[in-house]
């Protein structure tokens, strides 16, 4: 196996933990990840609550869930880039929205993790296609 190849595995096995982890708990547990939406400014809190707390939680446990499901497939790279960058939007919106605090600060390695990945891919799809 590849340099690269081992670099590409690394950070999604990674990634898929984090969201796998994060996106389960989320579903057997929302409740305890209240105080993950209260953190959030007004505004954002307002738009969960008009679609109620829980629904937003199911939808995100069932988003980081998929996204760990497809950093484990390697069968669509195209849509793991995708899914690299919308992981890497997620984490950018949460450190922005949140701010940085004694939790947050940890978002900057899954942050760096998902841009890798992205731009691995990305790069792996040029030189494939240049051929």
């Amino acid at each position: 196996m590849s340099n690269i190849k081992k670099i590409e595995w690394s950070l999604r096995l990674g990634l898929a933990a984090m969201f796998g982890y994060s996106g389960f708990d989320i579903l057997i547990h929302p409740t305890a990840w209240y105080w993950a939406v209260r953190g959030l400014p007004l505004f954002v809190q307002n738009m969960i609550n008009a679609a109620g707390i829980d629904t937003y939680l199911m939808l995100q446990g069932a988003s980081e869930v998929f996204f760990a499901l497809v950093f484990l497939v390697w069968v669509w790279p195209r849509l793991t880039r995708t899914v690299a960058l919308l992981a890497a939007v997620e984490m950018v919106l949460i450190l922005l929205l949140v701010g940085i605090d004694f939790i947050t600060f940890r978002d900057f390695g899954p942050l760096g993790a998902a841009l890798g990945l992205f731009f691995l891919l990305s790069h792996n799809n040029i030189t494939s296609k240049s051929i």
